[in-house]
């Protein structure tokens, strides 16, 4: 977990296990994610920086003087191999993990990148952005494939229907659109009635999970394409 106290958290779930407390950024951690192996840690934050952390005892980490403003997300491809990080430089960037290494920039949008994502076969990346589009990239290519401009605001977080076939896309207008990107149409639009801040596909990618201002969770049921639950609790 990251958090506002630029510390990096580990957790484990055995009782008798202590969590670890990593130290080394020195602005808000925004996003954490384990690489598939779980052998490591990226970390991207407010001070610019991504780092990658071995999560044991010692909690060494390299640093990665990745962008020129706050790193929004980090993302593994699912071998491992890449990492992608979205910005508020307006860049997406990609990297190799093991070499530690910068490999390319991707910079069409003209504001804040909020998420980017590989594509679960690592062909494609997506990156949603505070101009108000979802843009596709070819990752072999480096070239933008299409942008899909019917946001009628920022799209705060975007994802890969576990197929690779489709793309869903979470707004501050409320709303919440599945793509299918081979033709590039829209599929399904829910609209709710508050800001869509997050979203996850289930693994059988027959269900939606959506997080919202209004204090609640979603699930859609993206085969009979409605809305099945609504989750309270949060407060």
């Amino acid at each position: 977990s990251g958090s506002m106290d630029s510390c990096l958290m580990i957790w484990n779930m055995k009782p008798q296990m202590r969590a670890y407390r990593f130290l080394g950024h020195e602005d808000a951690v925004l996003s954490v994610q384990f690489s598939p192996s779980g052998h490591l840690v990226a970390s991207g934050s407010r001070d610019k920086t991504v780092r990658l952390w071995i999560p044991s005892i010692k909690g060494e980490s390299t640093v990665f003087k990745a962008h020129t403003a706050t790193v929004r997300s980090v993302h593994f491809s699912s071998d491992g191999q890449s990492l992608l990080t979205a910005s508020d430089d307006k860049t997406v960037k990609v990297w190799a993990v093991h070499r530690q290494k910068f490999l390319f920039s991707l910079s069409q949008h003209t504001n804040w990148v909020r998420c980017a994502r590989f594509s679960p076969d690592g062909q494609l990346i997506v990156s949603s952005s505070d101009d108000k589009t979802i843009k596709l990239w070819d990752k072999t290519s480096r070239e933008c494939i299409h942008s899909f401009c019917e946001h009628g605001g920022s799209v705060n977080h975007v994802d890969f229907h576990p197929s690779s076939t489709c793309i869903a896309a979470a707004g501050t207008d409320k709303t919440v659109k599945v793509w299918d990107i081979r033709m590039n149409r829209l599929l399904q639009h829910y609209q709710g009635n508050a800001v869509v801040n997050s979203l996850s596909f289930h693994p059988s990618g027959n269900y939606l999970i959506t997080a919202s201002n209004d204090s609640t969770l979603k699930i859609l049921d993206l085969l009979e394409g409605r809305l099945v639950y609504t989750l309270h609790g949060h407060q």
